[in-house]
């Protein structure tokens, strides 16, 4: 299956380098790293439509870039031991706020970033952005962000080992307004679209010099090769226990450490 090497490259059983990522050249940590997440969103934009299954496809790194930016520079400071991963944008979290697993009120009311965000274009006429004032809450978000406030309430007692990040920047959408993972696009679109977010997360782990990768859901699992329970109510499990899965989970891969000035209120949750 495979291993992080140090210097970030992934690298198979036998020891061949698979792919090494991108360069985002020099600077701070979280300039490095929104550069890195330019470089990813225009290579993305090259390879074109991705099958006739999706008609809009929404890049929030572009029409969200502000408040996805001040989210960056404003808890990715430095070197982060943790990158919890999540496949892609949701319509009404990162695809509203340009945060990862945004849901929007955990973002304006706790995370406290603001910012402008422009409209999609084109915008499907059933999934309107409506950035900070968007009405819906994602459930996926809102389980996610509501586990990390109850174990850190200050959020930058969080942000001090961890980032939260997306392997694919992108949200695709039917002509029904359907969430389309990527998971779902056609083989012959789905590889370039995968390989070029492998390398991206490769440059990812380099710049914050990841050393634990917690990947949210079985298909970003498969690409980063540890992982924790999606919060998707498309999970059934997720949608009984997420929270003492996850839990369960951080412990067994022993990262409660870095949240042991709550571990005695976990036995509660």
């Amino acid at each position: 299956r495979g291993s992080w090497s140090p210097c970030g490259a992934i690298v198979s059983p036998c020891g061949a380098i698979l792919c090494y990522g991108w360069d985002p050249g020099p600077g701070s940590v979280p300039e490095q790293f929104l550069r890195l997440e330019q470089l990813q969103a225009r290579a993305l934009r090259a390879l074109g439509p991705p099958g006739p299954t999706v008609t809009h496809i929404y890049r929030p790194l572009e029409y969200a870039w502000e408040p996805h930016s001040r989210f960056v520079r404003t808890f990715c400071t430095g070197p982060r031991s943790v990158l919890f991963v999540g496949m892609n944008p949701g319509p009404f979290g990162m695809g509203q706020t340009g945060v990862p697993f945004g849901e929007v009120q955990h973002v304006r009311d706790w995370l406290h970033i603001g910012g402008q965000v422009q409209r999609p274009d084109p915008e499907h006429p059933k999934r309107p952005v409506l950035g900070l004032n968007c009405p819906r809450s994602e459930v996926s978000g809102a389980r996610f962000w509501g586990l990390i406030r109850r174990l850190c309430p200050d959020p930058q007692r969080f942000f001090t080992h961890c980032f939260v990040h997306n392997h694919c920047p992108l949200l695709f959408l039917s002509a029904s307004g359907r969430n389309v993972p990527p998971s779902d696009l056609p083989p012959q679109h789905r590889g370039p679209i995968l390989e070029l977010c492998d390398q991206a997360l490769v440059g990812a782990v380099r710049v914050l010099s990841t050393r634990l990768v917690l990947a949210l859901g079985r298909f970003t699992e498969h690409r980063a090769r540890r992982g924790l329970p999606h919060p998707s109510p498309r999970n059934p499990r997720a949608n009984r226990e997420w929270e003492r899965m996850v839990l369960s989970r951080l412990r067994e891969l022993g990262s409660m450490p870095r949240f042991s000035h709550l571990e005695a209120d976990l036995e509660h949750l």
